[in-house]
C-alpha cells in the first residue's frame, strides 16, 4: 500500500501470543466501501473473503508491488478461526466490520455504517484481525520461534519502505515504534555486521555489503518488500559485479583466487524495487525474474567498490585461499614408503624409503633412451642406491601454473611421491631423513631444452621447498 499511496506514514502490529490474537493496521487510501456490481457483495468482502479476487492480475501493467489481496490476504482468513476486517473510507464515507470464522467458511454480515467527524477526520485505514488456527499448523500456541519471525517481519518492512517517496513510514510493534530509520540501520541490526563496509543507494536500488560469519555466501534480500530468503537474480546481480571486481583486484597483486570462494566470503543486503516480479512458487522466496526486464539498472560504483578492497574482506579470502591451499597440498604429498606401485618406468632405489633412503640418489632423464644409459650406468654401481625415472618432455613451469595444474599434473605428482616430498615443509637436518631419496641428479641433452628441463626442476623445487 505504501507504493500505492506515498502518504501513508502508520503501520501498526500488535501480537498477543496469550490470547492467540494479531492485528495489522494502515493508514493511507483505504478500499472502497461499496457494492460490487458484478459479484453483488460489499468490496471489501469480495477482496478478503473470496479467492483469487485482487487486482494485480493485468500482466501488462508495470508494477513494483508484491502483491494485491489475491491469495495472500485470503490465505490469511483460511487459516484462522477468526479473521475480522475492519476499515474506513472517507471518500465513501463509510466504515465497514465484518467477521469471518471457521476458515473462511462462515461469515457474519457486514456492518456499515457513515463516518463521524472524528472517524473522517482520522482518515482512511484498513485493520486486519485474526486468531490463527493451530490446530491446521499442529501447534498448540504461538510460541517464541513463531513470535519472533513475526516481530521480524515487522523489522523487515521498516527496512524495506525506510526509503519509500512520501511521508516516512513509523511502523509500531506491540505499541512501540521501531528505531529503523534506514535500510542501512537495518543492516547493522545483523549479528557481525555491525556496519556495512559498503552501501549504495541509488534509484530503486539499496545495497549493502559486509563480511560473511559463515562457511558460505549470505544473504538477506527484499524484491517490493518481499523477503526472498532464498535471494534470486537480485542478488545474483550484485554479487556477481563484486566478485569481478574482487577477482580481478587480487589478480592484480598476484593472487588468483577462485569466485566461489570469494562468494563465500560475501554478506549481501538487497532491498530493491523490481518491475512485475516472477517467483519460482509461491511462496515468494526466490526471485527468477531475469536481469533485462528488472525496470532499472543497479551498477555498482567505483568509490563503493574501494570501500570494499579496503576492508577486512579481501585479507579474510586469501587467509583462507591459503588455508584452502595447504589442506589440499597436504592430500597430494607424498611419504616415505619402502616400495611404490603405480608409477610406470620407475626403477627405485634398492634401498629407498629405508633407513638408508637419506644416501639414495634419484636420476631423473630425459626421456627413455637417456634412460637406457643410466641403467646401463647402473650395472657396473649397482642398484641399491640409485634410482632412475624418465621424464615425458619438458615439466611444467608451476610459478605461471594454477595450483590444480600442479596438483594434478602427473609427472609432478610422481617426482613428489617418489622423493617423497611434503607440500608446505621446510626440510633442514631434522627431517630430511623423512625423503626417500638424499641427492637428485638430472640427466639432461646438452642442448637447449636440456637446459630447460633442468631449469624447470630447480624452480619446482624452489618454488615448493626452497630450503632443499
Amino acid at each position: 500500500n505504501k507504493q500505492r499511496d506515498p502518504d501513508m506514514d502508520k503501520l501498526e502490529i500488535n501480537i498477543d501470543a496469550t490470547a492467540n490474537w494479531i492485528s495489522v493496521m494502515n493508514n493511507g487510501k483505504g478500499i472502497p466501501i461499496e457494492m460490487h456490481k458484478e459479484h453483488g457483495m460489499y468490496v471489501p468482502t469480495l477482496i478478503f473473503g473470496e479467492l483469487l479476487t485482487g487486482s494485480n492480475f493485468d500482466d501488462d501493467e508495470k508494477k513494483t508491488t508484491g502483491g494485491r489481496n489475491g491469495y495472500g490476504a485470503k490465505l490469511a482468513n483460511v487459516f484462522s478461526t477468526q479473521f475480522e476486517v475492519e476499515c474506513v473510507s472517507t471518500e465513501s464515507g463509510k466504515i465497514f466490520k465484518q467477521m469471518f470464522r471457521n476458515n473462511m467458511s462462515t461469515r457474519d454480515a457486514p456492518e456499515v455504517k457513515k463516518l463521524t467527524k472524528a472517524q473522517e477526520k482520522k482518515g482512511d485505514y484498513v485493520k486486519i484481525s485474526f486468531s490463527p488456527d493451530l490446530q491446521r499448523f499442529k501447534i498448540d500456541c504461538l510460541d517464541e520461534d513463531i513470535v519472533g519471525l513475526m516481530k521480524r517481519r515487522a523489522y523487515d518492512i521498516a527496512a524495506s519502505l525506510s526509503s519509500s517517496k512520501g511521508k516516512r513510514l513509523n511502523v509500531c510493534l506491540n505499541g512501540n515504534k521501531l528505531p529503523i530509520k534506514s535500510f542501512e540501520d537495518y543492516i547493522k541490526c545483523f549479528q557481525g555486521v555491525n556496519k556495512p563496509v559498503a552501501f549504495q543507494k541509488i534509484d530503486r536500488w539499496e545495497v549493502g555489503i559486509g563480511l560473511s560469519d559463515s562457511s558460505t555466501q549470505q544473504q538477506i534480500s527484499f524484491v517490493n518488500s518481499i523477503f526472498t530468503s532464498k535471494g534470486g537474480t537480485h542478488v545474483d546481480y550484485i554479487s556477481n559485479q563484486v566478485i569481478k571486481h574482487l577477482t580481478a583486484s587480487l589478480k592484480k597483486k598476484k593472487h588468483d583466487v577462485a569466485r566461489n570462494l570469494i562468494k563465500n566470503h560475501l554478506f549481501i543486503f538487497v532491498n530493491c524495487l523490481i518491475e512485475n516480479p516472477a517467483f519460482d512458487s509461491q511462496t515468494k522466496e526466490n526471485l527468477i525474474t531475469k536481469q533485462s526486464v528488472f525496470g532499472s539498472k543497479c551498477n555498482l560504483e567505483a568509490d563503493f567498490l574501494k570501500k570494499i578492497d579496503k576492508s577486512d574482506i579481501p585479507a579474510a579470502i586469501l587467509q583462507y585461499a591459503r588455508f584452502d591451499q595447504n589442506r589440499k597440498l597436504k592430500s597430494k604429498s607424498g611419504t616415505k614408503k619402502k616400495k611404490l606401485t603405480g608409477i610406470a618406468k620407475l626403477d627405485d632405489a634398492n634401498h629407498a624409503g629405508s633407513a638408508k633412503s637419506k644416501d639414495c640418489t634419484l636420476i631423473v632423464t630425459e626421456g627413455d633412451s637417456a634412460k637406457s644409459l643410466a641403467m646401463a650406468g647402473l650395472s657396473v654401481v649397482g642398484r641399491d642406491y640409485y634410482g632412475v625415472f624418465p621424464l615425458r618432455g619438458k615439466p611444467l613451469n608451476v610459478r605461471d601454473a594454477a595450483l590444480a595444474q600442479v596438483t594434478n599434473n602427473e609427472e609432478i605428482k610422481n617426482l613428489v611421491e617418489i622423493l617423497g616430498l611434503k607440500y608446505n615443509t621446510k626440510y633442514d637436518e631434522s627431517n630430511i631423513k623423512t625423503l626417500r631419496y638424499g641427492h637428485l641428479m638430472v640427466m639432461a641433452d646438452q642442448d637447449t631444452d636440456g637446459s630447460h628441463i633442468k631449469g624447470l626442476i630447480i624452480n619446482f623445487l624452489h618454488k615448493f621447498w626452497p630450503s632443499l
